[in-house]
């Protein structure tokens, strides 16, 4: 069935297919297998730990694993939101621990609460990720992302939000930043790797799905060199494991949103651009999408992650699957 909707794909003329032997296989036409088999995918009796799940690509992925027959742990720092999430989600399949990725105990101890709890770990979604605290807005009020920076930075037109964030020079880098953001993206990534696969490997059928980005494959103005080379990790660490867990049973693959309207995205915006209304700051969100006019990439769109993690996708380890409209190819292509 996957090599009925990549032959799909490839009929596609916005999609590209990258060979499986080279170091960046792209699949851009992750929503046409997705939505062949999202009704189809099986997650009954599955067990999944999911590292960032309170909101965001997290919460989607939870709903979407639920909707799908599984039991879901919630693993976030947010303690009222994670258990309002949880009860939202529905208590018989859905809980929360607190977790803090950069501690491997915490980690360890996720994995461990699914097995004592459920008795098994079928999935793991490595999924949180941060960003340099020098760039989140108003931690660096000498540094304005608004109309006189764009022009500083000879960006043309009107704003949107690929210049929405324009980086500060290299000079300005803080590698205490790089150092906070490998912790949670590449060492906590890392992290649930190593003891997932611990509680994965005797069971032989099960899945790890881990949140890259788009910044780790292509160079972008707007995107942290802490945060790309974190993500770029990620890809590294999916391909350097692929093939001895996969021995096992152990599927491990990668997922490469581009700019996901999440709430945190908007609140993002809302910070950068206060003096813009909600509907200007819900345009900035499209604009810059290379598909249709005003649709923007949805938490949802990455929910799909619910066929990585089914028995649909037995065959498939190893790959890291685009999520962006195209827009890497675009990037690419200019």
């Amino acid at each position: 069935m996957f090599i009925r909707a990549l032959q799909l794909a490839l009929r596609e003329k916005s999609s590209r297919i990258i060979g499986p032997g080279s170091p960046s296989f792209v699949v851009n036409a992750f929503d046409l297998f997705g939505s062949e088999l999202a009704e189809s995918a099986e997650l009954a009796e599955k067990v999944a730990v999911i590292t960032g799940g309170a909101s965001g690509i997290g919460k989607a992925t939870a709903a979407e694993f639920i909707r799908n027959g599984a039991k879901v742990i919630i693993a976030d720092v947010q303690d009222d939101l994670d258990h309002a999430v949880a009860a939202e989600l529905g208590p018989g399949t859905a809980c929360y621990t607190r977790c803090d990725v950069t501690d491997e105990a915490q980690v360890a101890a996720d994995v461990d609460l699914a097995v004592s709890r459920y008795g098994q770990l079928d999935v793991m979604f490595n999924n949180v990720g941060i960003i340099a605290g020098s760039r989140q807005p108003g931690a660096e009020p000498g540094f304005e992302i608004r109309g006189a920076m764009n022009k500083h930075w000879g960006v043309p037109g009107p704003l949107s939000l690929r210049h929405c964030r324009q980086r500060p020079p290299l000079a300005a880098v803080d590698l205490a930043d790089f150092d906070r953001v490998m912790a949670a993206n590449a060492r906590g990534v890392l992290a649930g790797l190593k003891h997932a696969a611990r509680a994965m490997v005797p069971r032989r059928r099960s899945s790890i799905i881990c949140t890259a980005s788009i910044a780790g494959m292509v160079g972008t103005a707007a995107a942290d060199p802490e945060y790309s080379a974190s993500k770029a990790a990620v890809l590294g660490l999916v391909r350097a494991v692929a093939a001895e867990l996969g021995r096992s049973g152990v599927r491990v693959n990668a997922i490469s949103p581009g700019a996901v309207r999440t709430p945190l995205l908007m609140k993002s915006l809302a910070a950068w651009f206060p003096e813009k209304s909600a509907e200007e700051i819900q345009q900035m969100a499209t604009e810059d999408s290379p598909m249709v006019a005003g649709t923007a990439l949805e938490a949802e769109d990455i929910a799909r992650a619910v066929y990585l993690a089914s028995d649909e996708a037995k065959y498939v380890n190893g790959h890291n699957i685009v999520v962006d409209g195209g827009l890497s190819v675009t990037m690419r292509a200019k």
